[in-house]
């Protein structure tokens, strides 16, 4: 009984690694579930998370794609293609420029005022070169934000223009930590993100949390072309006393 349990987990895995896109339910917390895609994300695999409950979703994985439907197939159908041509797009972008782009973190905090709160959301995003060649030449960065949205990186505030995606309403120029990423290589972006969330101006009452929850692209302008990465972002921003 053991070993024909041991040979399906060896056959998961096989079929894991073999796989692009991993499509994931999470209804329930089942623990094998929880495993194997613990096992896919380390392996780099782009997983989709599905469930019918968001709580479902650890806190540690909020920022991942994940799609709550409820129990209806129709809306499940309509988010599920929406993400497997996100998916697809992604696959697109990592084999063009060589480039992966991986959300490490996105936290937020909060600072209150007698008249308003201001969420800061940090930004800590990987990119990885996994082929055995150099990537393309990173020839820009931009970030894409809504309305009213400030980025700043190294204690300085990044530049901003009018946004070129029809969903937004900026695009924040960022410095690239790197020209171009050697086979197997590795760089680090950090910056913040910051907008006033709440006024008294506007009769809105102070409180010490505030969901922030939305999309946002990072786009690599490269040699080789621009190259869109889509950014989940799904946190809180939390006021912490001293």
């Amino acid at each position: 009984m053991n070993r024909y349990a041991e040979g399906i987990l060896d056959r998961i895995y096989r079929q894991i690694d073999a796989a692009d896109i991993i499509i994931a339910d999470m209804t329930g917390q089942n623990p094998n579930v929880f495993y194997e895609v613990g096992y896919a994300h380390a392996k780099d695999k782009l997983c989709v998370l599905l469930t019918k409950n968001a709580t479902d979703i650890p806190f540690d994985l909020k920022h991942k794609r994940h799609i709550v439907h409820g129990s209806s197939l129709q809306n499940l159908r309509k988010q599920l293609t929406t993400d497997l041509l996100w998916a697809i797009s992604e696959i697109n972008n990592i084999r063009k420029s060589r480039i992966r782009v991986h959300c490490k973190s996105i936290t937020g905090n909060l600072s209150n005022t007698n008249w308003s709160a201001t969420a800061k959301i940090t930004f800590e995003i990987d990119l990885h070169n996994d082929s055995d060649m150099p990537s393309s030449d990173i020839e820009a960065l931009y970030f894409y934000t809504g309305h009213s949205w400030t980025v700043t990186q190294d204690d300085s505030r990044c530049s901003s223009t009018d946004s070129d995606l029809p969903k937004y309403k900026h695009r924040h120029f960022l410095r690239t930590p790197i020209r171009r990423l050697q086979r197997s290589g590795w760089a680090q972006l950090r910056f913040f993100s910051e907008r006033i969330v709440a006024t008294t101006y506007k009769g809105d009452d102070l409180k010490n949390s505030y969901p922030i929850i939305g999309r946002s692209v990072l786009r690599l302008v490269t040699d080789k072309g621009h190259f869109d990465y889509a950014i989940l972002i799904d946190t809180v921003a939390e006021l912490f006393p001293f």
